[in-house]
């Protein structure tokens, strides 16, 4: 079965630019497009989407809080739905609050086409998808609001090994699996298997989380060198 994708966006020309995209692919189908948030929640009710490309900033509801609405109405009805957020550099700081609703990821609004569309491919089965060159910069950002002082790590955290804190720490970071392999000197199947391990230490659903509890907790911190 094809991916069935909902495009949300305020911007009738942005929207008409990803249904292009997202149609020239045959394993991928856009069942419906929406311009608010509110919309966004009424069609994902209706259609059932695999995947929600969301923007953040619109009128009425935001993207935030649509998202918010849509995975908390899907827990509650027993469905399947991922959100995948589009961000610019001007809005990163939403975009922490945006992961922190539940969505799997974020991409820039210029991305290329190919790697959209692998996006949508990632997020739909199951995984999660964090832009590292922007990943360090997103959490910089968001440091202004932020405790200056370092709290203290979560409980939960000193149930990790030092070889899984060294991986949440350079995970948090935005490197990728092949890179994390590459500075540890190990592989990358090793370097999976130690996500995984932290992921399901820390109880979270996927990466995108572990770097947002990386920073909540203090194991890492904006403006520290890697």
């Amino acid at each position: 079965m094809p991916i069935s994708v909902l495009l949300v966006d305020d911007q009738p020309l942005l929207r008409t630019g990803f249904r292009m995209i997202l149609e020239g692919q045959p394993e991928i189908s856009v069942v419906g497009e929406a311009s608010d948030g509110y919309g966004a929640l009424a069609s994902a009710r209706r259609l059932l989407p695999d995947v929600v490309l969301m923007d953040i900033r619109m009128p009425g509801r935001d993207g935030i809080a649509a998202t918010r609405d849509i995975l908390d109405w899907a827990k509650e009805a027993g469905q399947r739905v991922r959100v995948l957020v589009l961000t610019t550099f001007d809005l990163d700081e939403y975009v922490v609050e945006a992961l922190r609703a539940g969505a799997s990821g974020f991409l820039l609004k210029d991305v290329p086409p190919d790697e959209l569309v692998t996006a949508i491919r990632v997020v739909a089965e199951g995984a999660a998808i964090v832009a590292p060159t922007v990943t360090r910069r997103l959490l910089d950002r968001f440091a202004a609001r932020l405790p200056s002082a370092r709290p203290a790590p979560a409980p939960a955290v000193d149930r990790l090994t030092e070889r899984e804190r060294e991986v949440l720490r350079l995970l948090a970071r935005g490197l990728s699996n092949a890179e994390i392999a590459e500075r540890l000197f190990v592989s990358e199947t090793t370097v999976k298997t130690h996500v995984g391990n932290v992921l399901t230490k820390l109880g979270l659903r996927d990466r995108v989380q572990a770097v947002v509890h990386a920073y909540e907790t203090g194991v890492v911190r904006p403006g520290e060198d890697d």
